[in-house]
């Protein structure tokens, strides 16, 4: 077989091998991800590319390799599920940063955290002043989390006595020109109504809509497959 041929399929078997591994091991996204779990990955990621372009390396080796590493990530992923003491072990737990407007010399020492890194982590959360926070912990995946003093803090309906009507998430009731008449039923409208409304949007018919979700206040959303009616209609409202 010509090496480029064997190459090819070995690439074709890693990424089977690799998708595989992936979905074993969940969805975790980046921002969740714990140091561990990014050197794993990291690791998992070399064991494929090598699998793939390494001829001289045996399949069945790599092969091993990178289920015996994907089988060890789920079996600590397990244990840190059951067990308060084997997380803590192997994930850490949160640290205390900033606690009453000072800050915790020891939680930036543990994290190897500069006075430039905390402030940075600070400003994200829009806290550019410490006598301002309440506290700041370093959650696991490295991330800072914050919380102003309540003087300090945005002010919501709840504290000035107003009182809010229920909102339901925005939902999306024509998809691609396909009517989703169960949702519309559910939500309390009409499909005239919905007709009716598509219309004022430059629709004539439900097949012209490519995309419309409806708000908890019965907002509709229109989104046509013609767009320069749509655009038409926007400017003689």
């Amino acid at each position: 077989m010509p090496e480029y041929a064997e190459v090819a399929l070995r690439a074709l078997f890693s990424f089977i091998v690799l998708f595989t591994c992936a979905r074993v091991l969940g969805k975790k996204q980046i921002s969740q991800l714990t140091f561990f779990d990014y050197v794993v990955g990291i690791v998992i990621g070399d064991m494929a590319a090598q699998l793939a372009i390494d001829t001289s390396m045996k399949i069945v080796n790599a092969s091993i390799g990178l289920v015996v590493y994907t089988l060890l990530s789920v079996i600590i992923a397990y244990g840190a599920i059951k067990s308060f003491k084997f997380r803590d072990l192997v994930e850490s737990s949160p640290s205390i940063l900033i606690k009453d407007g000072k800050i915790m010399e020891k939680g930036l020492f543990k994290h190897k955290m500069t006075y430039d890194d905390l402030m940075n982590g600070l400003r994200e959360k829009d806290a550019f002043i410490i006598d301002e926070v309440e506290m700041a912990i370093m959650e696991t995946n490295g991330q800072i989390s914050v919380m102003k003093k309540p003087e300090y803090q945005a002010l919501t309906p709840k504290d000035i006595g107003l009182r809010m009507k229920d909102n339901h998430a925005p939902s999306l009731i024509i998809i691609d020109g396909t009517l989703l008449e169960n949702r519309i039923k559910s939500l309390g409208y009409t499909k005239d109504w919905l007709h009716s409304e598509i219309k004022k949007k430059g629709a004539k018919d439900f097949k012209d809509v490519f995309l419309a979700q409806i708000d908890s206040n019965g907002n509709v959303y229109v989104d046509l497959y013609n767009d320069a009616e749509e655009t038409k209609k926007d400017k003689e409202e």
